[in-house]
């Protein structure tokens, strides 16, 4: 008898539930790992082993490059995984999109894939890749983007080391950039964006229409949600007296009203607050000035809204 969705046998023949899972293997790893822990998911990953322990009974997973995440999802051989917008566009894969997560290797932002030349390049602009030749790893969308632009060009595939590529073996390459360090530091020059992409959490639809398997993709997605949040917000403790209350609250931008507790010291209250914790900086000694004392900053693992 064929198993239920989502049940797998073991040699004992007693049924357990399993959600296979897909991590994004190379540039993405180690950012994914460290955000599935601050989950609270703990991972142990072997040098030379492609699947992942979970702490979890219930979860399989498997190491994936992104760029062929979304066509493994889409084909069932796994009910979930992570991969850029980028890389489900370049496959045209029919998958049902969980969740935008925004990180990247190097930072909480969206990444993008630009067009570069060498800086003493006549291109000046997208028109002037008419008839030119271009790197890129992102074959499939730069052909589809082209022709959307009326130009005409040759789009060869690059196997890696893509900024070096110009001028010698191609005019112009397609390029995957989050700072641009890289793209400077080979005297390359931007011309134009033609996607920005973040971290998606993709499901199979037939997995996502697993009531237990939706459910499981569901508490994870929110905890890896919460955990990104928490990137940018830190927590605030302090000491204020009466006099000072209005005062110090009038300086805080909280996510909502702040916890305010009465203290055993009679005219003193405790404040807890979560902030964001780029306003951290400039904001303590203005607290500091408004009379908060026994000031703690701490971090948090996961923000749930």
């Amino acid at each position: 008898m064929a198993n239920p969705a989502g049940l797998w046998y073991d040699n004992r023949k007693i049924m357990k539930k399993i959600l296979k899972i897909g991590l994004p293997k190379g540039s993405l790893q180690e950012s994914t790992l460290k955000l599935f822990k601050k989950a609270g998911y703990y991972i142990t990953v072997s040098s030379r082993s492609y699947y992942p322990g979970f702490d979890d009974p219930e979860i399989e997973a498997m190491l994936i490059r992104a760029q062929e995440m979304a066509r493994y999802v889409e084909n069932g051989i796994l009910d979930c995984g992570l991969t850029g917008r980028d890389w489900i566009m370049e496959q045209g894969a029919d998958v049902h999109e969980v969740a935008e997560l925004n990180y990247a290797k190097e930072g909480l932002r969206p990444v993008r894939w630009v067009v570069a030349v060498p800086v003493d390049s006549p291109i000046r602009r997208l028109k002037d890749l008419e008839g030119k030749r271009i790197a890129t790893e992102l074959v499939g969308f730069t052909k589809r983007y082209l022709k959307s632009k009326g130009i005409k060009a040759e789009v060869d595939f690059s196997w890696g080391a893509t900024e070096i590529k110009p001028p010698y073996l191609a005019d112009a390459i397609v390029e995957l950039t989050e700072t641009g360090t890289s793209l400077r530091a080979n005297n390359l020059r931007v011309i134009e964006t033609i996607l920005e992409s973040s971290t998606r959490f993709i499901a199979n639809k037939k997995s996502w229409r697993n009531k237990w398997k939706r459910q499981k993709i569901e508490n994870i997605v929110l905890l890896l949600k919460g955990a990104l949040a928490a990137e940018e917000k830190v927590g605030l403790k302090m000491n204020v007296p009466k006099g000072s209350l209005k005062r110090v609250i009038s300086l805080l931008p909280a996510m909502h009203s702040p916890t305010i507790s009465t203290l055993s010291d009679e005219g003193w209250f405790d404040i807890d607050v979560v902030i964001d914790a780029r306003l951290v900086r400039d904001l303590i000694p203005r607290l500091k000035r408004a009379q908060a004392s026994g000031i703690v900053e701490y971090q948090l693992n996961k923000v749930i809204p």
